[in-house]
């Protein structure tokens, strides 16, 4: 896998160097142009979202952002564990970004039938490149099982589907819930792997160092066809690499 790691002694340096990050990208973007992200939920990006509103919010040309979610959960936008619902507390109402910059996975509908809808507003709305869209940009959490977006370990299918978003189970909480696929992963421009905290140490070590497969963990599955994929790491996330 083609990756860079970088380390951050803390998240709050972490969340610094993502606004310096799209504050260069946007201010590269012409008139009349947008930049395509694609967020994620988790405690982590909670945190970014929260440290963005609060330092940068007269600060980034929000403006030119299109957002969309990897995943959501199928739960309604005012649900305590809606992925929408946390970027919009802690981040979407706070900054000047236009609401019909935004476009939400309805968590509330049919999940097979907003996995076909998502797709085609996404296909839509994202320039293609290779056939498919392309976002500028990609945020994506590692789970302590290894899964990223929603694709858990018992859906390695989720990465071969020629499908862009699809409805998965998350093991033991049988949640619903609709993701993107690997066929969209992999053809972000960039991806950001954000990953904080103790918990995933070991996992963050198999997979960048290649000591696990990519049958084991989802998550070494990513590997876009642009090679750029950057692991952003704190200290204790990155506490068993080799040095």
């Amino acid at each position: 896998m083609a990756h860079s790691v970088r380390v951050f002694p803390t998240r709050e340096a972490l969340a610094q160097t993502i606004a310096a990050i799209l504050i260069k990208d946007l201010d590269r973007i012409e008139p009349d142009h947008f930049y395509s992200i694609a967020l994620s939920g988790g405690s982590t990006p909670e945190y970014i979202f929260q440290y963005l509103s609060d330092n940068y919010a007269g600060r980034i040309s929000w403006e030119k952002l299109l957002v969309f979610w990897g995943d959501e959960r199928c739960v309604p936008p005012e649900d305590k564990e809606s992925n929408y619902r946390m970027a919009y507390e802690n981040l979407l109402q706070n900054v000047p970004i236009p609401d019909a910059n935004v476009f939400r996975i309805r968590g509330e509908d049919d999940p097979e039938v907003e996995a076909r809808q998502y797709a085609g507003l996404v296909s839509s709305m994202v320039p293609f490149f290779n056939g498919i869209p392309q976002f500028d940009l990609m945020f994506l959490g590692l789970g302590d099982d290894g899964h990223t977006a929603s694709i858990f370990p018992d859906r390695p299918d989720l990465f071969t589907t020629t499908q862009l978003f699809e409805v998965a189970v998350k093991p033991g909480t049988r949640q619903k819930r609709i993701t993107v696929t690997g066929k969209l992963i992999n053809n972000s421009s960039k991806i950001y792997f954000i990953v904080t905290g103790k918990g995933k140490t070991s996992i963050v070590a198999e997979i960048i160092e290649g000591r696990s497969g990519p049958d084991r963990y989802p998550a070494a599955k990513v590997n876009p066809g642009s090679g750029h994929i950057v692991w952003m790491l704190d200290s204790e996330a990155s506490s068993m690499l080799k040095k």
